[in-house]
């Protein structure tokens, strides 16, 4: 049975349920006002990163210049004006030995760089935000991680040595002497992996990845990445097919685990067991500076 006083309970409810919830100025609601900014930051992110990328390629290109700059004034103050023609430049063992040692502050530069970009200033973890942690139990991911670099090694020795080819840049710079050969060694290992992934892994996939999807960012960091590498390796095709594969491997295992930790192996220990082939073979050849 109904009462009176029930009937008087009901009414307040139905005034509760009848009247809609006020809705944001312009009739459009909060979420897709923040959907709209969320894009517009992702896109803002993406140019940060590309940013990034053109920075780390000029630096790449202007810091090795700059460092071989006092030995060419003592070249021409010793010597004579001769020294500044090509044949002379592309000659000089010391000049070379140089430009790559120079490469060293230029990823140095390049990561402080990075730093301050992706920390804005110093004001949350680079490392957490660049993805730098395991995936999983750390000796699982090292050994799986280490296994595919032997894999990419054993196939760059099959394509290039199947393919076969001229020499590139990098032999020829190698080849000038054996300090150089050390230098390239130590840069291939020292630096060049942790700013290489810090870049392509750590920054601009993420970016990419999050307003185009896995498969195109993987597409457009690992052709970023192998774009870079081209020129040295111009004069051999099937070098070049395996930096590119390289490439496409370490930007997979970025989308796959989620962490920059395993791409980092992997390109560790690929120019791991080039430098070391590098070194060994400037001994045997007993390639030194005279």
């Amino acid at each position: 049975m109904i009462t009176e006083e029930s009937s008087q309970q009901l009414t307040p409810l139905a005034e509760e349920q009848g009247e809609p919830p006020a809705s944001a100025p312009g009739g459009t609601g909060l979420e897709p006002t923040s959907t709209r900014e969320s894009r517009w930051i992702a896109w803002v992110d993406v140019a940060k990163a590309i940013g990034l990328w053109v920075v780390s390629v000029l630096l790449l290109l202007l810091v090795p210049l700059v460092a071989i700059v006092p030995y060419i004034i003592y070249k021409v103050a010793t010597v004579g004006p001769a020294v500044l023609t090509p044949e002379a430049l592309t000659g000089d063992k010391w000049l070379i030995f140089y430009s790559v040692v120079g490469i060293l502050p230029t990823h140095l530069i390049t990561l402080a760089f990075t730093w301050f970009m992706v920390t804005e200033g110093g004001q949350r973890s680079f490392w957490k935000a660049i993805g730098w942690e395991w995936p999983g139990r750390p000796a699982k991911v090292t050994l799986i991680s280490i296994l595919v670099a032997l894999g990419l090694y054993g196939l760059a020795w099959g394509v290039t040595t199947i393919w076969g080819g001229s020499k590139t840049e990098l032999d020829l710079l190698i080849e000038s002497s054996m300090y150089t050969r050390v230098a390239t060694a130590l840069v291939a290992v020292a630096t060049a992996p942790l700013v290489e992934e810090v870049i392509y892994r750590g920054v601009i996939y993420p970016a990419v990845e999050k307003v185009t999807g896995t498969g195109f960012a993987i597409a457009v960091v690992s052709l970023l990445f192998a774009g870079v590498h081209v020129w040295q390796y111009r004069n051999n095709l099937g070098v070049i097919l395996v930096i590119t594969a390289l490439s496409f491997t370490l930007t997979a295992a970025r989308a796959v685990s989620g962490k920059v930790l395993p791409s980092f192996i992997i390109h560790l220990v690929f120019n791991g067991i080039q430098s070391v082939l590098i070194v060994l073979s400037g001994i045997l050849d007993k390639d030194v500076i005279k």
